[in-house]
């Protein structure tokens, strides 16, 4: 697999200096390597996505945070280690399965976030990404003391999404709980072979003891739910789901990552194989091993 982290950081550096009025289009012109591989909505494309969904930087306005925060993602040689992150990702995992499929090239666009929304600054610490079409990786980051140091970890978690997704069918229609909490257990489990403990992202890790216990028994409890208009609750929380338009269920931000790193580890223990390996492991199979009720 050949890796192309694009340097966004001159791309917007460059837009950022622009009048108002020719900005969307610089924007769309950073996230031409993307068209194509990743599908947007109908009747959405990677700009509105950007601003309305995306969490990324405004560019209808000045703001003089924005120059200064890339500034600080340069200074702290962001892009570069998002590039040796996915070497090292890439290497563990076409070792451990040779066999699965992947894309032949990977586009990488690291766009800056917006500082006054909440889902990225607050519930995400800074930093997320989205790695599920095979051959592309978005991530969106502002700069924070937790971003500037795990970027290249969330960069490692959504290559493991990228190489699953080549090999197990995505069907919006069908796709159940069980399969995005498995892939999200599965990649945060793969982030913590390649860096340790400190290398899992907060949404892995924010929930513990008797709320995690009643986080996963509700976790698992929808496991069979289908449809992706009704996964995010699950997997990422009301709060998360209300800003989608879609439906609470009564679990906290990024229930669905503690529950399915949970899993993961069950899976690991009873198995004996590494995330890496599991990465194009069909779901029931991981959750059998992992002892989680199935119909799917």
């Amino acid at each position: 697999m050949e890796i192309v982290v694009h340097d966004t950081a001159s791309a917007m550096a460059d837009l950022l200096r622009l009048p108002v009025d020719e900005r969307p289009d610089a924007l769309r012109e950073i996230y031409r390597p993307l068209e194509g591989v990743m599908p947007m909505p109908p009747g959405m494309d990677m700009v509105t996505m950007h601003q309305q969904m995306g969490s990324g930087f405004r560019v209808d306005r000045d703001d003089p945070r924005y120059l200064a925060a890339l500034r600080e993602m340069q200074d702290a040689d962001v892009w570069p280690r998002v590039e040796e992150s996915l070497a090292a990702a890439w290497k563990r995992l076409s070792d451990a399965a040779p066999e699965a499929d992947h894309a032949d090239t990977l586009h990488v666009v690291l766009v800056l976030g917006n500082p006054d929304d909440d889902h990225l600054t607050v519930r995400s610490a800074g930093y997320f990404g989205v790695g599920g079409f095979p051959g592309a990786i978005h991530l969106t980051m502002w700069p924070t003391e937790t971003s500037l140091a795990k970027i290249g970890y969330a960069a490692a978690h959504e290559l493991h999404h990228n190489v699953r997704y080549a090999n197990i069918t995505w069907n919006p229609a069908e796709v159940t709980v069980g399969e995005q909490v498995v892939a999200e257990g599965l990649a945060e489990a793969f982030v913590r072979e390649l860096g340790g403990e400190q290398a899992l992202g907060p949404w892995a890790t924010r929930l513990a003891g008797a709320e995690l216990d009643e986080v996963y028994e509700k976790v698992t409890a929808g496991i069979d739910v289908a449809g992706m208009q009704n996964l995010t609750a699950y997997v990422h929380g009301d709060a998360t789901a209300q800003r989608m338009g879609q439906q609470p269920v009564g679990l906290p931000d990024f229930a669905g990552y503690a529950a399915g790193l949970r899993i993961a580890d069950a899976h690991i223990a009873a198995s004996g194989l590494t995330a890496a390996q599991s990465v194009a492991l069909p779901a029931r199979d991981v959750l059998v091993n992992a002892g989680v009720p199935t119909t799917a």
